[in-house]
């Protein structure tokens, strides 16, 4: 990924988005939030993001429902962060579509890694 690039952030909690936000945009990163399954979707669709960084726990959607939905529409690389860290789940959610699989708590310096590899 190179700067400019827009990235969607898709969490429920406000302080994951806000630190999520300040250090991509700090790097360069345009940053899109939704803080909802329905919000990614349309995000998605509208907005148009270059990767999804996306929370498998949301207010009104199971985040592998919301990795489905936007597989329908795209091939954007998703980065699941979540921190469901059973085999099981990290299985489901790249069975679904996934690129990769990042456990909260995480480090930024290796999100960003990652970020790049895709």
């Amino acid at each position: 990924m190179t700067s400019a690039d827009r990235i969607l952030v898709v969490d429920d909690e406000v302080q994951i988005r806000r630190a999520l936000r300040t250090n991509l945009v700090v790097r360069g990163y345009d940053v899109i939030e939704a803080s909802t399954g329905a919000q990614a979707v349309l995000a998605v669709t509208e907005d148009r993001p270059d990767l999804v960084l996306l929370d498998l726990g949301l207010p009104d959607l199971d985040g592998i429902d919301v990795l489905y939905g936007i597989r329908g529409l795209s091939t954007v690389p998703v980065i699941v962060l979540t921190v469901r860290d059973r085999e099981q789940d990290k299985v489901e959610a790249l069975d679904a579509g996934a690129d990769d699989y990042v456990t909260k708590p995480f480090g930024m310096n290796e999100l960003l890694a990652r970020l790049r590899a895709q």
